[in-house]
């Protein structure tokens, strides 16, 4: 997967890196298991700071998409509690629809959008 920062943009690099990675992993270019670089390879290939990388993984670690292995470093680690993700999704579902509703958008452009989208995940 090629991960893309935009360097231009006012979103933090770290959380570009992080939606870069769960996008990856709901696409299947990171499967369960399978180890991410390292933190100094990813930063050398991207071209940022080893620290930037590290608090993405850090994120990603604390929202249960990878764990720590001391041998293989950050690795896909998926399958967190359903009901927590559940709860975390409804939650920034709550406020992306009521910014939908404030600009008129119906329900059913709503579901197609979804639908649109989750055609490209696993």
């Amino acid at each position: 997967m090629m991960i893309e920062i935009d360097f231009n943009s006012d979103e933090a690099l770290y959380m570009q890196l992080r939606n870069q990675i769960i996008l990856g992993i709901a696409m299947s270019h990171f499967k369960e298991g399978e180890s991410l670089p390292s933190v100094r390879a990813l930063a050398d290939t991207i071209g940022i700071n080893m620290h930037t990388v590290n608090k993405a993984y850090a994120v990603l670690k604390e929202e249960g998409y990878v764990r720590m292995d001391r041998r293989k470093g950050a690795v896909i680690a998926v399958n967190m509690d359903k009901l927590r993700a559940l709860a975390e999704l409804r939650g920034e579902l709550r406020i992306l629809l009521a910014k939908a509703s404030c600009r008129n958008i119906s329900r059913e452009e709503i579901h197609a959008l979804i639908d649109d989208i989750y055609e490209n995940y696993g």
